[in-house]
């Protein structure tokens, strides 16, 4: 038992160590500045989310098979080879890829930031011209950009002000006095996380396929077509057929329609990221009215005659496709709309940082997923009331549930639609403006300096 529980553990950490890096790593191999690439870099996290359904695809088909067959053993071996192939394909490609330097520990600099704010809270900033920032060699040397400065969060920008005790020796302390860039690096992360908060609750609708939508087909008819039986846990293959679909039908149809009205010159039209991602709540919402509804024809349909089964309907699993197909559409609006986003509002330092915030909004979303349950168990089922989610649910009302996430998902969408206003996008420093200074200055020496 302990080496299973090792095992498990093992993967939760290889997860959490390549999938937040791995599409930082993927969007530094394109360069956002360039037209063309700047545009495949927004397909990559596209082709990046529909691998990894395509991974789950297989593993809701063949491995789902090999349990259902009892060959445990071959499953996890087919899993081993599957990763041991993925590293040689990731080694193969080492000659190829750019590189950029690390920029430190971002804790540490936040902690100087928020440090040097307090040492200085009676400072009073008039301008910009009382901020220090380094000048635009010393950041290129550094490879990085400079990040322009905004307003709001006025006290951070105590951290930068430049006062009359400020000499060269303390110049020299980041924890007493910070550079504008290091300074909006923090207003960054503190913008992020109202919108990141917002994406917890669609999480928690998302969680929803791999457990109570599971748990829905298995009390439904699941024979079709001459007795062919669909395990309910394979149903989710709609959704990442969904997932494919709808990339192909955004990339190639939607976002090329909707960017000609929407370009200008020098910029890039269609939907942004942040409304993608209230796209991507609204269609979460239809998926629960969904679940809810197909919820109501199969207790309308629902047999009685079996009082220790765990729910049966002859309603067909068939049924449960819309739901799955919707959800799978939502993640295409959400969770790519949720990559692209943080990478690119993350400071340059921080990519994996935004990155990590999209799965750990999945992450949180399962928690709270488990704590709403409980909840809603302990709150309904009272006065010899089976609630709404008992373990017969013929004798429940797993609509209620299904409705009850459509409405604080509706709530969050509210609460979402004001952060996204009231959200400003982060401005650098163009790069060219950098190079431009001197025409001396070597094209290695630019903010994407390679190692």
């Amino acid at each position: 038992m302990a080496i299973f529980y090792v095992s498990i553990y093992m993967v939760a950490l290889g997860n959490g160590g390549y999938q937040p890096n791995i599409a930082t790593f993927g969007a530094d191999q394109f360069d956002e500045e360039d037209p063309s690439e700047g545009h495949s870099k927004m397909a990559f996290f596209s082709y990046f989310y529909l691998a990894l359904n395509l991974g789950s695809l297989f593993s809701n088909t063949v491995l789902s098979y090999f349990e259902d067959e009892g060959r445990w053993t071959l499953g996890f071996w087919v899993s081993t080879a599957s990763a041991a192939l993925a590293l040689l394909l990731f080694l193969s490609g080492t000659h190829r890829y750019r590189h950029f330097r690390p920029r430190g520990n971002p804790l540490s600099r936040f902690c100087q930031v928020v440090t040097a704010a307090s040492r200085k809270w009676k400072v009073e900033v008039c301008g910009e011209e009382d901020l220090y920032e380094v000048d635009d060699r010393e950041l290129i040397a550094s490879g990085q950009r400079k990040i322009l400065h905004t307003q709001g969060f006025s006290f951070l920008d105590k951290a930068a002000a430049v006062t009359e005790e400020v000499d060269v020796r303390i110049r020299a302390d980041p924890w007493r006095l910070c550079t504008v860039t290091k300074v909006e690096e923090v207003k960054c992360i503190l913008r992020l996380l109202p919108i990141w908060l917002c994406t917890i609750v669609y999480s928690v609708v998302f969680t929803q396929m791999a457990s109570l939508f599971v748990e829905q087909g298995a009390a439904m008819q699941s024979t079709v077509y001459d007795g062919f039986h669909v395990p309910p846990a394979s149903m989710s293959s709609f959704d990442i057929l969904s997932v494919a679909a709808f990339i192909f039908i955004y990339r190639r149809i939607l976002d090329p329609v909707l960017a000609r009205p929407r370009s200008k010159p020098g910029g890039r039209g269609g939907l942004s990221e942040l409304q993608r991602m209230g796209m991507g709540l609204v269609i979460a919402i239809l998926a629960m009215v969904s679940a809810g509804s197909v919820e109501v024809f199969r207790l309308k349909y629902a047999t009685t005659d079996c009082p220790t089964c765990k729910g049966s309907s002859s309603l067909n699993i068939l049924w449960q496709v819309p739901q799955y197909v919707l959800i799978g559409a939502s993640e295409v609006f959400m969770y790519v709309g949720q990559l692209e986003f943080f990478n690119s509002q993350a400071p340059d330092g921080l990519k994996s940082f935004g990155s990590a915030l999209c799965m750990m909004s999945i992450s949180l979303g399962n928690y709270i997923s488990s704590l709403l349950i409980t909840i809603v168990i302990k709150i309904s089922a009272r006065d010899n009331m089976p609630g709404w989610i008992p373990r017969d649910l013929n004798r429940g009302h797993l609509d209620r549930f299904f409705f009850l996430l459509a409405v604080l998902t509706t709530a969050d969408l509210a609460v979402y639609i004001l952060c996204a206003r009231w959200y400003g996008y982060i401005e650098f420093q163009r790069k060219m403006s950098c190079t431009k200074m001197d025409d001396s200055t070597s094209k290695l020496d630019s903010p994407d300096q390679r190692v």
